[in-house]
């Protein structure tokens, strides 16, 4: 009952954000009493605690994934855009801005998730780039992951991008290109076009 608890918490906090969805919530798109949820979570903070925790553990089996099955540097990014793309059709972009100002525990879980384990991707990434020679060796690889990390979470920034001018997926679209276009090599440009070729097939 209780993995069930934070599917349900997780698909609802995704679609209408973390303030307007309450425990009552929860309880009646489960079919549950509310007192059958506080068995298992004390509170809404410890049950947004849990969401994020699932979703920690989800981010690192498929980006660890990705970096196993694809034949290039490139190409994981695509991946990796292709995972955050899937997420991003269910997601409500208030959902970051709402877990720091409402439920900051998970939000500083979600940050050091985010500063230690997607920052390391994106580096073993570069290193990958460079000696396949898709990415320039001039980079500066610690800056450019984090570069790279910050720019994804910008996306949901609604001071920077009005919602409704953008949809989140085309600012990560956007955001993606400018990336790669700007770290990779000719020849790794020529992937990028590959890529893109094959996205709008």
């Amino acid at each position: 009952m209780e993995q069930r608890i934070v599917e349900k918490a997780q698909e609802l906090f995704f679609r209408y954000g973390l303030k307007s969805v309450t425990m009552d919530d929860i309880a009646s798109n489960l079919g549950a009493s509310k007192k059958t949820i506080y068995q298992y979570f004390k509170d809404k903070d410890h049950l947004v605690d849990a969401v994020v925790q699932r979703e920690i553990e989800q981010d690192m089996h498929e980006c660890t994934s990705i970096a196993c099955t694809c034949d290039n540097a490139v190409q994981e990014v695509f991946r990796g855009f292709e995972m955050l793309q899937e997420m991003l059709t269910t997601m409500n972009p208030a959902i970051i801005f709402e877990m720091q100002k409402y439920h900051p525990e998970a939000y500083k879980k979600m940050n050091a998730h985010k500063n230690k384990f997607f920052v390391n991707i994106m580096k073993e990434n570069l290193i990958k780039g460079i000696k396949e020679g898709y990415y320039r060796e001039d980079i500066n690889v610690e800056v450019i992951a984090r570069f790279r990390v910050e720019s994804i979470f910008l996306g949901f920034n609604p001071d920077v991008f009005m919602q409704g001018k953008f949809t989140l997926l085309q600012v990560e679209m956007e955001l993606m290109e400018h990336f790669l276009y700007g770290i990779c090599t000719p020849k790794g440009q020529k992937l990028i076009n590959k890529y893109k070729q094959q996205r709008e097939k």
